[in-house]
């Protein structure tokens, strides 16, 4: 009496899931703290159309930008639970899937040109993704948004002059704060969507951003002095949850990787170029620019190998600290 209703019921599952399994595979929410507009922005729409295209009917692809999902650590948690199917995040969002990535962006002063950064990531890429699928994510791209320099309200030269002021640090990085609490510095642990009104409102008085951000949120109309110093790189990629990339067709995934391969040249090829670029739009609109003489140069490389014992095991893996240092000195003495 009931097997013919169980033979439905079947029969319908064996209809639905499928059906349910396909929806799943024709999304990608992808969320980033980028602004609306920006290079960054255009890139992943261009990479999405690509997707779409390969991927067939019913696809669809969404960017979520300016942290409106949230600062980058809590985009990752919204991946681990299926809210969102990808993330395009700074290190500062990437370490919380893979800590080995900070070793790209978390030492100061470490790296001299863009040319080393490439180098370094390259030799240390295959590992790095390895690493990455390992944890249930898979990269797409690799991009960087240029050099972190520092903006303050008030003008500053050396390691000293900003003992007294207050530092914007990442909320996510208590690591980082230790060790700026052990040097005598002041870090206000807050998102990036939150830098500007903490700088209008005194918050902080310091901003640690690239020049593009600066210009992009304005920040620099209210810290209108920028130290002349490339403290660290802003190194990014684009992932997507393993979960996501099995649910999609072979010409979907061939097109996202080549999309993202694609998107990952552009971002940082523009990215650099816009530094220079972004510092003169700004310089007309006020924006002072400081540059350390050489004994305050001097300073500020002393701080470097100060910190980077703190760094190695904290913030840095040791093993992958280490081999950036091998990484770097091959390149070095091959320049020689």
């Amino acid at each position: 009496m009931h097997t013919p209703r169980r033979l439905t019921l079947a029969l319908l599952a064996s209809l639905v899931f499928p059906l349910t399994s396909q929806a799943q595979v024709a999304q990608l929410r992808i969320a980033s703290v980028v602004p609306k507009n920006s290079l960054y922005h255009q890139s992943l729409l261009e990479l999405g159309e690509a997707w779409r295209t390969a991927q067939g009917a019913g696809a669809r692809f969404t960017v979520f930008t300016d942290g409106s999902q949230g600062g980058e650590a809590e985009i990752v948690r919204r991946m681990r639970i299926g809210q969102l199917q990808g993330g395009l995040m700074s290190v500062v969002g990437l370490r919380d899937i893979e800590p080995s990535i900070a070793a790209l962006q978390n030492l100061p002063l470490l790296f001299r040109s863009w040319e080393e950064i490439d180098y370094v990531r390259d030799k240390m890429r295959a590992g790095m993704e390895k690493r990455f699928l390992d944890k249930g994510f898979v990269v797409i791209g690799w991009g960087d948004a240029g050099w972190v320099r520092f903006f303050s309200k008030e003008a500053a030269f050396s390691p000293a002059d900003f003992k007294s002021r207050k530092f914007f640090a990442w909320g996510s990085e208590p690591e980082q704060q230790a060790i700026m609490k052990s040097l005598g510095y002041t870090p206000v642990p807050l998102e990036t969507g939150d830098a500007l009104a903490a700088i209008q409102t005194g918050m902080i008085d310091v901003l640690p951003s690239t020049p593009y951000f600066a210009l992009a949120s304005q920040v620099f109309g209210t810290a209108k002095h920028m130290l002349d110093i490339n403290w660290a790189p802003i190194v990014g990629a684009l992932v997507v949850t393993q979960k996501a990339w099995d649910a999609m067709t072979p010409a979907g995934q061939d097109a996202l990787r080549k999309a993202g391969e694609k998107a990952g040249l552009a971002m940082r090829a523009q990215a650099r170029k816009e530094v220079d670029e972004a510092v003169s739009a700004m310089q007309k609109r006020g924006l002072t620019v400081n540059r350390p003489n050489e004994a305050q140069m001097r300073e500020w490389n002393a701080l470097a190998e100060q910190l980077y014992p703190r760094i190695r095991g904290a913030m840095v893996p040791a093993d992958t600290f280490d081999e950036v240092f091998v990484h770097l000195r091959a390149y070095r003495a091959g320049k020689r």
